[in-house]
């Protein structure tokens, strides 16, 4: 007996049994239709009878603009072409192009919140980017001169956690340089990384508190029967929670002396035989600067808008992370698979951030970045 296609598309019906769920064998192709892409399949729920096209749900959902344009537009706002570049090359407006980005933003946060869990890394070097929106000193600032916590103007720094070992980009947040930001991205690493790993970061001190709100252990005192107040519970770090500094001395912009601190677990960290370091989150910076326009030195591309920053920004990482291969990762090929193609022989197998860390098992296409699906979180396992 012939079985139905499984076609791997989720009802979008919220009032469906199957609502978002795949592979349930109520999803059936019904008809095809025309666009400026191609053919592009509808298809039929038999539990509650809704019709939906395949695009449904993905960046190029009720767009009259064709699938290679849009995807055009996206890869150079991915090399640093800024807005009035890619108006000027592909013919419409930037207000369109920043439609499309925070359509393909949002797709990536989706990314985000499916593939980044339970990571298994054990370190995690933070940093943050200097950078500016709108103007390069805010109109209100806190007494050390950055940008309000709600504020859209001044300095806005990039901050990244990053995963040394499978060179992933683990939370990119976009905020001025305080503790509540820095708290906000310890964070988004803690909800993401399986465990406790070690942390390296520079010498800002915002650090030590954002980790320890993060990672603590609540100490309760027993009542004595003396007189007076009773001791108030104390929080404490975690015994397992490593955090080194590599402090840097500069005069007048240029280096002096680079040392390097042990902060919490300084016995666990020597067990584990870590080297403090944060090489690999500085050269992800430049990688930052060379792929974003807002982000190059010096450049009249900055961004007007906090919202668009962070738009940018999210798209990259889950861009990075999942359909940029990256040199260090990849693996040599055995002899027996390395089919000449022409002159050319390959020796290498490409992998991604995500491949090297067990959450994905290809490197994704760009079409596929912008039009993946998922299934809710609590109905599905860790796997790209």
């Amino acid at each position: 007996m012939r079985k139905p296609k499984d076609w791997g598309q989720p009802c979008p019906n919220p009032e469906c049994p199957h609502y978002r769920r795949m592979r349930q064998g109520n999803v059936s192709a019904i008809a095809t239709y025309l666009t400026q892409s191609g053919k592009r399949r509808i298809f039929r729920c038999h539990r509650c009878a809704m019709h939906f096209s395949e695009t449904r749900e993905t960046v190029f959902f009720d767009l009259r603009t064709s699938e290679d344009k849009v995807m055009m537009a996206l890869k150079m706002l991915l090399v640093r072409v800024d807005l009035a570049g890619i108006s000027f090359v592909l013919g419409v407006t930037e207000e369109t192009v920043l439609v499309w980005l925070r359509r393909a933003a949002h797709q990536a946060e989706e990314i985000n919140r499916h593939l980044l869990r339970a990571l298994p890394v054990t370190q995690v070097q933070l940093d943050e980017m200097w950078n500016f929106i709108e103007r390069k000193h805010a109109c209100e600032t806190d007494p050390a001169g950055e940008s309000l916590p709600d504020g859209e103007d001044g300095r806005q720094w990039v901050w990244i956690s990053f995963a040394p070992e499978c060179r992933l980009m683990i939370a990119a947040v976009v905020g001025p340089r305080t503790l509540d930001t820095a708290k906000e991205v310890v964070a988004a690493t803690k909800a993401r990384v399986a465990g406790i790993p070690a942390f390296f970061s520079d010498g800002f001190t915002c650090y030590l508190a954002a980790l320890i709100a993060a990672f603590h252990v609540v100490t309760t005192f027993a009542r004595t029967g003396k007189r007076g107040r009773p001791r108030k519970p104390r929080c404490e770090p975690h015994p397992d929670l490593v955090y080194g500094q590599l402090v840097k001395q500069k005069q007048q912009g240029k280096l002096l002396t680079l040392s390097t601190r042990v902060v919490l677990g300084a016995e666990r960290l020597t067990h584990l035989g870590y080297t403090i370091s944060t090489a690999l989150v500085e050269r992800l910076n430049l990688t930052l600067r060379q792929a974003l326009a807002p982000l190059a030195r010096k450049t009249a591309s900055f961004c007007k808008d906090r919202a668009r920053m962070r738009q940018r920004v999210v798209f990259f990482q889950a861009f990075y992370n999942v359909a940029r291969p990256h040199m260090s990762l990849r693996q040599p090929l055995p002899l027996q698979e390395r089919t000449r193609h022409g002159a050319i022989c390959p020796r290498w197998c490409v992998r991604t951030p995500a491949m090297a860390a067990g959450v994905t098992d290809h490197v994704w296409t760009f079409r596929e970045l912008l039009t993946v699906k998922f299934e809710p979180i609590d109905s599905q396992s860790i796997s790209g």
